[in-house]
């Protein structure tokens, strides 16, 4: 099959706008890439988003309502006119691997891309990775930032859920640091496959579980999750605590959502607040957040 790659260079807010249009419309949903210096730093605020459309018969289909979508929004940020790209099936396979290096990411974890080598340090923890069509690739500073406080507060032996597992990066990095079993979920049948590739390659099959679906069925209070990841567009992590996501998280656990740019953390702070989570740490990188919830054990909140 053949693809059509749309792309556009915009800033971090403008990004989140961009990217919830591609995966409405994109093969896989969105992909964000941003430009890295020779020794792992930003070089610029500026961010491409991608989306893959498939492409038959002269035609990609979603290409026209990805172009009005993104006409409505130039009316409210600077997106200027997306650029198409016509690739082949070999042509995709290669042309999104330039993008990705080996990375570093907190104090020991590394992602390192299936298809380059690296020697590791002892206390290296390397997450192997080939995202495919799939987002998660440790690019995007809200995976970078899930990252560094998955290691900072996973603890060996949690259960863990994570929610629009993507390219299952997160997933794998809790089975790495020691969760005990973790499951990973995608309403995308494209990212579940990419996912399950990515645990397989990993060596984690044995503690990750990846299925489709976005909240697990209600469990008893004794199997519910030690630490929920939910690194998605900020509006469907509102959804997703309407829908009862803290329910799915033990007394004292702890809830890491990202995906949110800096005007999107208070809206997503009472959304947490209104389920008795508290904010515990709040990690930033340039325009995007990450909010460390911690559920209350019931009777803390009562007076006298």
């Amino acid at each position: 099959m053949d693809w059509l790659e749309v792309s556009v260079e915009v800033d971090g807010e403008a990004a989140e706008a961009v990217s919830e249009v591609f995966n409405r419309y994109g093969h896989g949903g969105a992909v964000i890439e941003e430009a890295f210096g020779e020794m792992g730093k930003a070089v610029s605020g500026t961010l491409t988003v991608k989306a893959y459309l498939p492409f038959e018969n002269g035609q990609a289909a979603g290409q026209r309502e990805i172009e009005e979508a993104l006409w409505h929004l130039s009316q409210l940020y600077p997106i200027p006119v997306p650029c198409f790209r016509h690739l082949s099936e070999e042509d995709w396979a290669h042309a999104w691997k330039k993008h990705y290096r080996v990375l570093h990411i907190g104090q020991h974890l590394v992602v390192k891309p299936s298809w380059q080598t690296y020697t590791p340090d002892p206390k290296d923890v390397v997450v192997e990775l080939d995202p495919g069509m799939a987002f998660g690739t440790g690019l995007h500073p809200s995976t970078r930032l899930c990252l560094t406080a998955l290691e900072k507060y996973l603890i060996r032996g949690m259960k863990a859920l994570d929610v629009g597992t993507g390219s299952g990066i997160l997933a794998i990095a809790a089975a790495k640091l020691g969760a005990n079993s973790v499951l990973a979920l995608d309403t995308d049948p494209t990212a579940v496959k990419v996912a399950r590739a990515n645990v397989a390659a990993n060596k984690v099959e044995h503690i990750v579980s990846v299925q489709s679906g976005s909240l697990p069925t209600l469990e008893p209070q004794g199997q519910a999750f030690d630490i929920i990841l939910v690194n998605i567009l900020a509006e469907t992590i509102v959804e997703l605590l309407d829908e009862g996501l803290v329910h799915r998280l033990k007394e004292a656990g702890l809830i890491v959502a990202a995906g949110l740019i800096k005007s999107q953390e208070t809206m997503v702070t009472e959304a947490l607040n209104a389920q008795d989570v508290n904010i515990v740490e709040c990690l930033q990188e340039r325009d995007w957040v990450a909010l460390v919830g911690r559920k209350e054990e019931q009777g803390m909140g009562d007076e006298g």
